[in-house]
């Protein structure tokens, strides 16, 4: 099911799993493998017949266990061994790729130093901080976001060093998505995220603005 494209609105999807209509930006698309194995469609552009999970570990798990792929792609099919940590490595992966495009594009500040300016410049689409950064060093930014901007989306569900691979630099501790193309992916990509890990665990945890 789907809306029109001259709506302007997301398109709908019916979860596998649950039933529910949802939009396409709550859900996974899964793809049918040659081989008969189901696979993470994150970009829903591989051919074939597909199926559409909720972008959430409990679905997918549930989806698993009541043989959901089957009956959706009308025989049986296999399902890798934790499916729905497929799921979310390769979420995480797209999100620190979307990292590294936008530090490309320019889109993104690096560094304590220059974060600080980023936040008194403008309101950035997301704060990013390393989940094994010291607390003090983001407290700082913490007060300095807040006061400025209010509530501003924080990704702290990755470590310095994934992150500083994702931007071809040494570990990465703090930076600031500012707004683009690759921030409103980046945002899609997190509230997917956000089923299977928390977005912000040491930190207030803004995950809702995600969604």
């Amino acid at each position: 099911m789907t809306r029109s494209p001259a709506s302007g609105r997301e398109r709908e999807r019916r979860c596998v799993a649950s039933g529910e209509v949802r939009d396409e930006a709550d859900l996974v698309r899964i793809a049918l493998a040659p081989d008969g194995s189901v696979v993470p469609d994150l970009a829903a552009k591989l051919p074939g017949r597909g199926a559409w999970v909720s972008a959430d570990r409990a679905s997918v798990e549930r989806a698993v266990a009541r043989k959901a792929f089957n009956r959706a792609f009308g025989g049986p099919v296999t399902v890798p061994e934790d499916f729905a940590g497929t799921i979310e490595r390769l979420l995480a992966e797209r999100a620190l790729n979307l990292m590294g495009l936008a530090r490309r594009a320019g889109e993104l500040a690096v560094g304590q130093d220059a974060v600080r300016l980023a936040l008194k410049a403008a309101r950035p689409a997301w704060r990013i901080e390393a989940s094994d950064g010291a607390a003090d060093g983001r407290s700082k930014l913490d007060r300095l976001a807040r006061a400025a901007w209010g509530d501003v989306p924080v990704a702290g569900c990755f470590e310095a060093e994934a992150i500083g691979l994702a931007l071809g630099r040494s570990p990465v501790v703090h930076a600031s998505l500012s707004e683009g193309p690759q921030a409103r992916a980046f945002s899609t990509v997190m509230r997917k995220l956000s089923g299977f890990r928390p977005l912000d665990p040491h930190g207030a945890g803004l995950a809702a603005d995600a969604k």
